[in-house]
């Protein structure tokens, strides 16, 4: 059914199409038993999905990316479509409006998304204040970044104001030093910033009652060499994990007009392209660390099958974002019920 009614969602700008989803799932939160009834439809439990990573339990490997629920008041909806984890943000200190509109678009005949939003959230306060009067049904991450507006200097700043204010309301957290929408972000990927981030935060968490597990979320367009100084920073510091990968700036091997992908400019690309690169991130990072770090995987998983390969390939839980606009809300249910029968 989705498929047929796709065309027609469509005909609306990505970004109006995400408002309007958004809306839709908080006033179905309000009917009496709509919960229940969305995961009749869409949930999907078995023991043999179940796992434990980085000291959190999961019913399933499947989670939603950040960029979805931005300002996190929309994940227990988000749960009721069979997600086990959602992952909010990302959160800055300060609200922030993003990039100028347009800063969305979609690729339909790659199956992909091209967004330049600009971290677009309504500030991490904000957040705070909604999971305390409505408490999570699924496992949450807090991807936190900094405001455009701070310099890379200052940066780390801005991630321990946020990592302080969300600590006790999220399970995990995820770095989100790789953005490729807001100018100079992925600078924080050098070793010497990465450092002072990371320092900074495994030092304020020693003064938190409980553990938090911290992930970094890495480039898919960063040489090897740089993802190797990455990968040892992590196992040095003591990082509980990697998400592999964010958005590419990279246009390589798409199918739509080049005029027409010239036309939309800069952006992070999203989507079926991604998955090559995706998997070869994991593969790499879950041999070069002899399959001692989680990782999770995130890019261009557009299929069951793919989410299986990713969980072959090394990653310990999935997520996925584009698949899910493209494939509906039955998708999570597709991916565990493949996964299921084929573990």
């Amino acid at each position: 059914m989705y498929k047929l009614i796709r065309p027609l969602l469509f005909c609306l700008s990505p970004e109006r199409i995400h408002d309007i989803v958004i809306g839709l799932l908080k006033f179905i939160g309000y009917i009496p038993f709509s919960g229940k009834i969305m995961r009749l439809f869409f949930d999907y439990n078995n023991p043999k999905l179940e796992r434990e990573v980085f000291g959190i339990k999961f019913k399933n490997p499947v989670g939603l990316a950040a960029g979805f629920d931005k300002n996190g008041d929309c994940y227990n909806h988000l749960a009721n479509l069979g997600f086990s984890f959602v992952e909010i943000g990302s959160l800055t200190p300060r609200a922030q409006g993003g990039n100028p509109k347009p800063r969305c678009f979609r690729l339909p005949e790659d199956r992909a998304i091209i967004n330049r939003m600009g971290i677009n959230n309504n500030g991490v306060k904000y957040a705070v204040e909604y999971i305390k009067k409505h408490k999570p049904n699924c496992v949450i991450g807090g991807n936190l970044s900094k405001n455009s507006d701070v310099s890379n200097e200052d940066a780390p700043k801005d991630y321990e104001k946020s990592f302080a204010t969300l600590y006790d309301f999220v399970d995990y957290f995820v770095l989100n030093v790789s953005c490729p929408n807001v100018k100079n972000l992925d600078k924080l990927q050098d070793i010497s910033s990465l450092s002072e981030i990371i320092d900074r935060l495994l030092t304020l968490r020693r003064y938190f009652d409980d553990y938090r597990p911290i992930l970094l979320k890495v480039s898919p367009d960063i040489p090897v060499k740089q993802l190797d100084d990455i990968i040892e920073l992590v196992l040095v510091s003591g990082l509980d994990g990697v998400i592999a990968t964010n958005t590419t700036r990279s246009r390589e091997g798409l199918k739509s007009d080049p005029e027409s992908i010239k036309a939309i400019g800069d952006g992070g690309l999203s989507g079926a392209p991604l998955f090559e690169r995706s998997i070869e991130f994991v593969k790499y990072i879950n041999q070069k660390t002899n399959g001692q770090l989680p990782i999770i995987a995130v890019g261009g998983i557009m299929s069951a099958e793919q989410a299986k390969q990713m969980l072959d390939a090394g990653a310990s839980l999935i997520q996925v974002y584009s698949g899910f606009i493209y494939n509906g809300p039955s998708f999570v249910k597709q991916i565990n019920k493949y996964l299921a029968k084929n573990i």
